[in-house]
């Protein structure tokens, strides 16, 4: 059987490059070359925290309540078409450049504070790591390659997102690159949403 790193990669960098405060963030201190290894590191340990009891915790549950599993991926399904259909719409509506922020810099510990707060107070980090990546790793036997592809992507995202900030500020500063930024997203959210649907 093909192993479910790939997959894991695939859905983990879909979910965690839509545009979000904790990205905008990270651009940031990217940006101003601010305690670039500390906040990346923070989020990208989070993430593999947060992926790691989601898929631990779906597979244990899934076997103990039969019904769990197909609500959850049904459930996901859902959740993804609507968060496809977001993204669809903002880059029809022409997406908004991401702006570098020209703000002081700040202490290591506040950054890391902020950086917290902004992944672990966030509702939509749950429900991307713990329940839908949880509840997509369930119809693969390799939910190990599963959670270890989701967490390779985000280590990959914010250190490429983090060190890479000053190469990329330029293309990220044009509306149109956001639009085609988000109507990608799409395209992959649905297609994840329909193997959910069809399997």
């Amino acid at each position: 059987m093909p192993s479910a790193i790939l997959p894991g990669f695939a859905l983990g960098l879909s979910l965690i490059v839509a545009i979000g405060a904790q990205n905008a963030f990270v651009l940031r201190q990217g940006l101003r070359r601010d305690h670039v290894l500390a906040v990346v590191l923070t989020c990208a340990l989070s993430d593999a925290v947060l992926i790691a009891a989601g898929v631990s915790g779906m597979g244990t549950l899934a076997a103990l309540v039969p019904w769990f599993e197909p609500a959850m991926r049904y459930g996901g399904a859902a959740f993804l078409i609507a968060y496809g259909a977001r993204n669809l719409l903002a880059a029809a509506r022409g997406g908004a450049a991401m702006q570098a922020a020209g703000q002081a810099g700040q202490g290591r510990a506040a950054a890391l504070l902020t950086c917290l707060a902004l992944t672990w107070l966030n509702p939509h980090v749950y429900l991307d790591t713990v329940v839908l990546i949880g509840s997509v790793s369930a119809q693969y036997d390799d939910r190990l390659g599963f959670a270890l592809g989701a967490m390779a992507a985000s280590f990959a995202f914010f250190f490429t997102l983090g060190f890479g900030a000053r190469l990329i500020a330029p293309w990220l500063a044009r509306p149109g690159a956001w639009r085609l930024l988000d109507a990608g997203l799409a395209l992959v959210m649905w297609a994840v949403a329909l193997r959910l649907i069809v399997m």
